[in-house]
């Protein structure tokens, strides 16, 4: 006697087989087939990572028109799906830029006009898209904000919470806990699993203002270093292949690359002394944000004031992106 399954019974429906097994009947009347990776959207995705990399500011509809002047015939429908699919949104004030889960408590922000004086006194973590050949990953890391150091990793492909909260976990148990973190309002973040952690060591929680695009931009920072240093350079076909690359980056990053705001110091160093780093994030100019950094006992202060009301944010973004942390 062969012992498996023995096929449907013929003296039922098939309808009423389904249901007694609580199996949809779309699963056996659609089977499942491989969807083909559609190569433009692949290299659409890699032009619109590499564009939105240099100008965090930019939404679809921007990003259209680089499209267009590269020879690319797109809509704005094609592009915020990729967009959507990527996690990237347009650093700019204006409404439902932050997608919140109804369900998930959002704190306050904590950090404006507070200057992060010693290693552990502020960290905060993000997540972003990452490219491969063939496909696409994500990043999440935790970076302290006194040193620009970077107290953990990790990557995934997906956008889950999981990952965030192993990251989370790691940099606790390797680094100790921070008085503050903070973190934007995505649902990774908001989750119970995640400010469950927090909450469980007694951590300060942090949350980036609705339209702040600065609030975080020690992060947007490190991704930029990360992409134009690493990723852009060499091309990572395989999740494996990019995680060998970012052990390695991360170490480099740490350990021997020259940071001008640390004075051209490591993080590791700045981490380990507690001497020459420091941050603080002011208002300056009305709704719009600028990074000042505490080096040495004195503030230094990247962007100027705009001349149009219109383009303050803008202004901020492109100057802090381009000076914060390098």
């Amino acid at each position: 006697m062969r012992l498996g399954w023995i096929g449907p019974d013929p003296k039922l429906p098939l309808s009423r087989q389904y249901e007694l097994a609580s199996v949809s009947r779309a699963t056996v009347y659609r089977p499942r087939v491989a969807v083909p990776v559609d190569e433009d959207d692949l290299a659409l995705c890699a032009l619109i990572d590499e564009e939105y990399t240099l100008h965090p500011f930019y939404g679809s509809r921007r990003m259209v028109v680089i499209l267009l002047r590269q020879g690319w015939l797109v809509n704005r429908k094609r592009v915020q799906r990729l967009m959507r699919v990527m996690g990237l949104v347009g650093m700019a004030p204006g409404p439902s830029t932050t997608v919140r889960h109804p369900g998930h408590k959002v704190y306050p922000y904590l950090l404006r006009g507070v200057a992060v004086v010693r290693p552990n006194h502020v960290w905060s973590t993000d997540i972003t898209y990452i490219r491969l050949a063939r496909g696409f990953a994500y990043l999440v890391a935790v970076i302290d904000w006194y040193s620009r150091r970077v107290l953990s990793w990790r990557i995934s492909n997906s956008m889950d919470a999981p990952p965030c909260v192993d990251c989370l976990e790691e940099a606790l148990i390797s680094h100790g806990k921070p008085d503050i973190f903070n973190t934007d309002q995505g649902v990774q973040f908001t989750s119970m699993a995640f400010t469950g952690v927090l909450l469980r060591e007694g951590v300060a929680i942090s949350m980036d203002g609705r339209g702040r695009a600065l609030d975080n931009i020690f992060v947007e920072r490190l991704w930029r270093n990360v992409k134009h240093e690493d990723v852009y350079l060499n091309g990572y076909a395989t999740m494996g292949d990019l995680t060998v690359g970012l052990t390695r980056y991360f170490a480099f990053y740490n350990e021997e690359r020259p940071h001008q705001s640390l004075n051209y110091r490591t993080p590791d160093v700045v981490y380990a002394s507690g001497e020459g780093g420091g941050a603080m994030i002011v208002d300056k100019y009305g709704s719009a944000a600028v990074t000042p950094l505490v080096t040495s006992g004195a503030v230094a202060e990247h962007g100027a004031p705009p001349q149009a009301p219109p383009c303050r944010e803008r202004d901020a973004i492109n100057s802090a992106v381009a000076g914060v942390g390098n």
